[in-house]
């Protein structure tokens, strides 16, 4: 790794002078390093040329949005947590130097290789917006109006027609996110699944699925459809109309996350989630 990008929130102050910091030990050791702060949606910054690694420093929601314009290149991203949770920046900033210098610099960092989503969003028969994203997509009704009636599609095959507030479709790296928080499975994030969970559905029978990576999911909305909403990854969205489909599938690339030296995936979920350690194994 020679040519790093460091990219930081650009109304972060702590995060912009740890940034300015890091640019700085790096160019000290002989490496170029270019700071970028991250603009609001939808003003991106283009990496700088010959860009092979990037450090995102903030929360979760700087890395999503760096994943979604970045993740294309293929360039290992190393997320620090200055946030809240954090299930995606797995280094803190107390660990970043000495794991820049064990296992960054020398090349002995491990890569996870995290599927995304593409979702369409198609207004009479015609693509009108497309994105990719790593966390999920989210159907959502506003807080006054009525249950949303989803027709749902699995490739060819009808599923259901849910009515509910709303519906998340996820990945496994997803699922720790929205999708834990309205009841749905915990996947290890390396996992190729689509996960399929109703918000507070009406018929309580309706329960998450988890599907392979090979199909299409398609909703479409009634014709009485108002005051809904599609989210992509809790930061950019659009109003939905009446007669909208979405369709989400597996998307062309993996985004390619650096994994702690320090900790596995499991001890992340209990430091995160609070889970009391238990005993000696089972046995």
């Amino acid at each position: 790794m020679n040519n790093f990008a460091i990219i930081t929130k650009k109304f972060k102050p702590d995060a912009r002078q740890a940034g300015r910091d890091l640019a700085a030990w790096f160019q000290a050791r002989g490496l170029a390093a270019h700071h970028l702060e991250n603009e609001p949606e939808p003003t991106i910054l283009p990496l700088p040329p010959g860009t092979d690694f990037i450090v995102v420093m903030g929360g979760d929601g700087t890395i999503l949005s760096v994943a979604r314009h970045y993740g294309r290149l293929g360039i290992p991203i190393l997320g620090v947590n200055l946030g809240g949770l954090g299930f995606l920046t797995e280094i803190s900033l107390d660990e970043l130097y000495p794991t820049l210098e064990d296992y960054i610099l020398p090349g002995k960092f491990e890569v996870e290789e995290r599927m995304i989503l593409t979702v369409s969003l198609i207004r009479k028969g015609e693509t009108i917006w497309q994105e990719n994203v790593l966390n999920d997509a989210v159907i959502n009704k506003g807080a006054l109006a009525r249950i949303a009636e989803l027709s749902t599609w699995i490739d060819d095959e009808n599923l259901t027609t849910y009515r509910a507030d709303g519906l998340i479709v996820s990945t496994p790296t997803g699922s720790t996110a929205y999708t834990l928080s309205a009841g749905g499975p915990i996947a290890y994030p390396t996992l190729r699944h689509i996960i399929l969970l109703p918000i507070c559905p009406h018929t309580l029978s309706n329960r998450p699925i988890i599907l392979p990576e090979t199909v299409t999911v398609a909703v479409t909305l009634d014709e009485k459809v108002q005051d809904v909403y599609l989210t992509l990854d809790g930061q950019v969205g659009r109003e939905l109309k009446p007669r909208d489909r979405l369709e989400v599938r597996s998307g062309p690339y993996n985004v390619r996350l650096v994994k702690s030296p320090r900790r596995s995936h499991f001890e992340i979920l209990r430091t995160k989630l609070g889970w009391g350690e238990l005993g000696s194994p089972c046995r």
